[in-house]
Formats: C-alpha cells, sequence, structure tokens
C-alpha cells in the first residue's frame, strides 16, 4: 500500500513539473535579425500601470528583459534616442481575481493574469509597433496572492513575459 502511495506522489510531481514548465513559455534559440542594419536598442523601463501594483514587478520585469537582449543578441544596449530599435511598455494588467478551479462547490485554483502593452519603434524601417504579451499564472486558492507573489514573479512571471516580448519583438521586426 505504500508503495502506491509514493507512486502516486511521484506521479503528481512529474505531472506538475511538467505542466508548469510548458505553460506558454517559447524561446528562439537563433535570433533572426540583420545587424547590418540593426545595431542599437533602447529598452525603456517597464511602467506598472496595473489597478493593483506589485512593487517588485517592473524592475524585475525591465532588467529581465535588459539581460536577455544582452545575452541572446548582439544588439547594443544605449539609452540613446536615435537607437535603431526602441522598446518601451507598460504593465496594464494584474488581476488576480479569477477563479479557476472548483471542486466540491470550494475554490481548488486561483487565477493571476499578467498583462504587458509594448511598443516597438523601428527607426531602420520607420515604423511602430504595438502588441501586448498576457500570460495566466495559477496559484492554490488555500494561499493568499501575498503568499505565493514573491514565488510566481521569480519563478513565473518574469521569466514567462521576458521569453514573449523576446520572441513577439523579433516577430515584429520580420513583418
Amino acid at each position: 500500500m505504500r508503495f502506491y502511495k509514493l507512486f502516486y506522489i511521484f506521479l503528481a510531481v512529474v505531472l506538475c513539473s511538467i505542466i508548469t514548465t510548458s505553460c506558454g513559455i517559447y524561446s528562439f534559440t537563433d535570433v533572426s535579425i540583420d545587424y547590418t542594419k540593426y545595431k542599437t536598442i533602447k529598452i525603456g523601463f517597464i511602467e506598472n500601470r496595473a489597478r493593483y501594483v506589485n512593487p517588485q514587478l517592473s524592475n524585475k520585469l525591465t532588467d529581465k528583459v535588459q539581460q536577455k537582449f544582452a545575452s541572446q543578441t548582439k544588439l547594443i544596449r544605449t539609452n540613446n534616442d536615435d537607437a535603431h530599435l526602441q522598446l518601451s511598455g507598460y504593465i496594464t494588467n494584474y488581476d488576480p481575481s479569477q477563479t479557476v478551479g472548483i471542486s466540491n462547490q470550494q475554490t481548488t485554483t486561483n487565477r493571476l493574469v499578467v498583462t504587458v502593452h509594448l511598443i516597438l519603434k523601428d527607426i531602420i524601417k520607420n515604423k511602430t509597433h504595438e502588441f501586448d504579451v498576457t500570460r495566466n499564472f495559477d496559484f492554490s486558492a488555500s494561499s493568499t496572492l501575498q503568499e505565493v507573489e514573491a514565488k510566481l514573479i521569480e519563478e513565473s512571471i518574469v521569466p514567462s513575459i521576458t521569453d514573449e516580448i523576446f520572441n513577439q519583438l523579433f516577430s515584429q521586426i520580420d513583418e
């Protein structure tokens, strides 16, 4: 009997890890960008304009986006207004109020919805692209958002939104 209990616990852990690692996190390993045209990028501070403001999210997200571009592209980061690419944006939604899992008339899972609105100015093509990145993050209803928020931001929110921003930006340049 003890073997079956351990087996089910192991199976649950494996399934949870598969689900959480495959929940919409995409990344390009080879960035397709013409470095003869695009040499510089300016990444502005991603301000938090959501109704509910987490004071750490803007700083962590901005830092992670800057690190991703520095480590995965040959673009030179600058603060000059003549950068070939200029990325700015703001958090428009940080809503922890959605219930997604109910069992025996009890809430089992809550959802935090995070949306970031981004503006990409392509100086080379004289184009401006605007797009939103929205991601859902589920957490146990037995925990409050304040109890899980720091871990969600560090392990889920910032990495997945950063990857999506990165991927969206390069799909906008290719258009």
